[in-house]
């Protein structure tokens, strides 16, 4: 009996905000990679990871939420998931089991679909819904369903198991010892924004961006980085340095240690707040 082919492909995370698309891209990665937080919407850029497995390489995408409004931000958003979309060998299809199957499930498996792209749904969010019915009387019959908790683990190796099925033949399209093709520094810039999702309130999080005007991690016990929040307005500048400085620097504690965790060394990190009202225009920025 012959070895079992290598099989190696894209596989795109695809659903509403808060479906548990960076969550379960961390646990299947075994690391943290992409930011999560508890408001919606928090991803901003296409992440990928990657996945080797002993038969099997998975490019992991996980891709933002699909955005309404007519701001650059969330058509350079939305213009992200469907580029995503296009390239996938392989789509997951997350749905919160603790909420319906909705509007925004249907039309995005139904796109997938009549693009002609291998769709396996996944139930998320499993330990906070045990006893829910699955799969949802909405879902057509001849799609494939799973169910995951990322918090667990538990589902997590049929997951693998279902999406290794479904990929092409192939050697893998990455070194093995890849894990993202995303640099340090810009992984870096995502643990400050996530950290400022954290203790900014409101909309003012989804209102500013990262900028990191210098790495410099020539020291191998010492990184430091110099970065700063961009904000639209002098009264969101405000908020954002809190009275004596004590809101910015709470963020950049809590993104401090963060980045040590990712780096595994210390980190000093000067974090300021700048307004820059055009901001959110900015391919540029809206990538960084």
């Amino acid at each position: 009996m012959g070895a079992e082919a290598f099989r190696a492909g894209r596989v795109v995370l695809l659903g509403p905000p808060n479906a548990g698309k960076s969550t379960l891209l961390n646990r299947l990665l075994g690391q943290k990679l992409a930011i999560v937080t508890a408001k919606p919407q928090t991803t901003r850029s296409r992440i990928l990871g990657v996945l080797t497995l002993d038969h099997a390489q998975m490019s992991l995408v996980d891709t933002p939420g699909l955005h309404t409004g007519e701001r650059l931000l969330n058509a350079r958003l939305n213009a992200q998931v469907h580029e995503a979309r296009a390239q996938a060998d392989v789509a997951l299809l997350l749905v919160d089991r603790t909420g319906p199957f909705g509007n925004a499930h249907r039309e995005l498996l139904e796109g997938l679909r009549r693009d002609g792209v291998e769709v396996l749904v996944v139930g998320t969010k499993l330990d906070a819904a045990p006893g829910r019915d699955w799969p949802p009387a909405e879902l057509p019959g001849d799609v494939p369903a799973v169910s995951v908790s990322a918090q667990t683990g538990e589902g997590v190796d049929a997951l693998l198991a279902e999406i290794t099925r479904r990929l092409p033949e192939s050697p893998p399209l990455y070194d093995p010892d890849t894990l993202t093709d995303r640099p340090v520094r810009w992984l870096a810039a995502e643990l400050v924004r996530e950290a400022a999702f954290e203790e900014l309130e409101q909309e003012l999080p989804y209102r500013l961006a990262v900028q990191v005007l210098e790495f410099d991690e020539r020291r191998e016990d010492l990184v430091r980085i110099r970065a700063q929040l961009l904000v639209e307005r002098e009264s969101q500048k405000r908020i954002a340095v809190g009275k004596g400085g004590a809101v910015v620097k709470r963020i950049g504690s809590r993104a401090r240690r963060e980045i040590e965790a990712l780096v595994g060394c210390q980190v000093f990190l000067d974090l300021r707040v700048k307004v820059d009202p055009t901001w959110h225009k900015s391919e540029r920025r809206i990538e960084a």
